[in-house]
């Protein structure tokens, strides 16, 4: 069996690892700008680049084929809950 294929499969859920966990570790930053006072404008626009980095790396893996993408798109949802439960706070 040749490990090349596996090798490559598993380097695009590396990079859906890696573009989920920057996504929603700024969505915490995100948040508390939301609630400051004033913070409304850099809300948006850190909101804006959030998905558009994200939708800008899902785009360019796409280009190489639905299997990449799904697995990319696998390790986005699979930093999800490890980046929330590294971020919440200490009880």
């Amino acid at each position: 069996m040749d490990a090349r294929p596996m090798i490559a499969e598993v380097a695009w859920l590396a990079a859906g690892l890696a573009a989920g966990t920057l996504h929603f570790a700024l969505l915490r930053w995100n948040a508390a700008l939301y609630g400051r006072a004033g913070g409304i404008g850099g809300a948006v626009a850190l909101q804006l680049l959030r998905l558009a980095v994200l939708g800008g790396v899902l785009a360019v893996i796409a280009t190489y084929g639905a299997l990449p993408l799904l697995l990319a798109a696998l390790g986005v949802v699979a930093a999800r809950p490890v980046v929330v439960r590294l971020m919440a706070p200490a009880p």
